[in-house]
């Protein structure tokens, strides 16, 4: 498959990187010195699983240069989407379908505003990965995953198709889940909380996890979510909370969520379409939110601070 990687940090460079390594023609649309380490010295990953390298690197900047692809994997942060989602038409040809893998829900909803939404799946990943320093992404934790599929769940060739190239990658697993829906909202409920948590507490995993108070509103924080997504008709399972408790406890204790490491790093971070979402939705369906309200609104002050700075 012809595949453009739209965003390269460490969703977009592993998963891309892997594909790569495993024959199909990836084109990465990188930018900054980034890119220019990519053209220079090729992209390494390295990887719990084993570190290799990518060199010639096809990237560019510049999509116009890219023509017709068979897939856009959309891996720029979730509060980017909106904004790139134009910069995209030029690689959309007549049978081009585009796969959101960003944190939050509502990505194929952006896209869809943009774009042909019969072209938009909806995506969800998990992975620890990061961009190191320009050209070098590291990952450090949680088995590589990636899922897809139609927004209305209706099996096609082209989820199957994307499947199969990922089925030849080294060390991810890729499926198409009966409900992408409830995929992608399992991760929601996971990552809104955890991330939310570790961007309040400025701690890694393990200072508030094994703390018994802070513990407590991690807990409440996913039950605010499950509460919204049965409001929302999301047939999440009344086991999925004990199962990202168990996912949560068993990662490294000095784990960090990139939503985390962004604010604690002066960047625009993903809090919107994360507990922000979470807010909204639960005004939306009239269900109360407190713990998520009180992550939300107690960081805004500064993501703001950081928009007006940086943007």
């Amino acid at each position: 498959m012809r595949i453009a990687i739209f965003g390269v940090g460490g969703v977009g460079g592993y998963f891309g990187s892997r594909l790569a390594q495993a024959g199909e023609d990836v084109i990465f649309i990188a930018r900054g010195e980034h890119l220019k380490a990519m053209k220079e010295n090729g992209l390494f990953i390295d990887s719990v699983r084993g570190g290799f390298s990518l060199n010639p690197v096809n990237a560019t900047d510049n999509p116009e240069s890219v023509g017709h692809v068979d897939v856009v994997i959309v891996g720029v942060k979730a509060w980017q989407v909106e904004a790139v989602a134009q910069s995209m038409k030029p690689l959309i040809g007549s049978n081009t379908f585009v796969v959101p893998l960003q944190n939050g829900v509502e990505s194929p909803m952006k896209l869809s505003s943009v774009l042909d939404s019969e072209r938009v799946l909806g995506g969800v990943c998990r992975t620890i990965c990061y961009i190191e320093k320009p050209g070098y992404i590291k990952e450090v934790g949680a088995d590589p995953y990636i899922a897809f599929g139609e927004l209305n769940n209706v099996l096609s060739d082209r989820t199957e198709r994307l499947r199969q190239a990922f089925e030849k990658t080294t060390g991810v697993t890729a499926e198409v889940p009966s409900d992408i829906q409830v995929a992608m909202w399992t991760k929601f409920l996971s990552i809104s909380s955890w991330s939310g948590m570790g961007a309040i507490t400025r701690v890694s995993l393990s200072g508030w996890r094994d703390q018994p108070e802070t513990r407590q509103m991690w807990q409440q924080a996913m039950k605010e979510v499950h509460s919204v997504a049965q409001v929302r008709k999301i047939a999440l399972s009344e086991e999925v909370i004990e199962k990202a408790t168990q996912h949560v406890d068993s990662l490294p204790p000095d784990t960090t969520a990139s939503m985390q490491r962004d604010i604690i790093n002066g960047r625009p971070s993903e809090l919107d379409t994360m507990n922000g979402s979470v807010v909204r939705f639960g005004i939306e369906a009239g269900i109360e939110t407190p713990v998520h309200y009180f992550i939300y609104y107690s960081l805004l002050p500064n993501e703001k601070k950081i928009r007006a700075h940086i943007c």
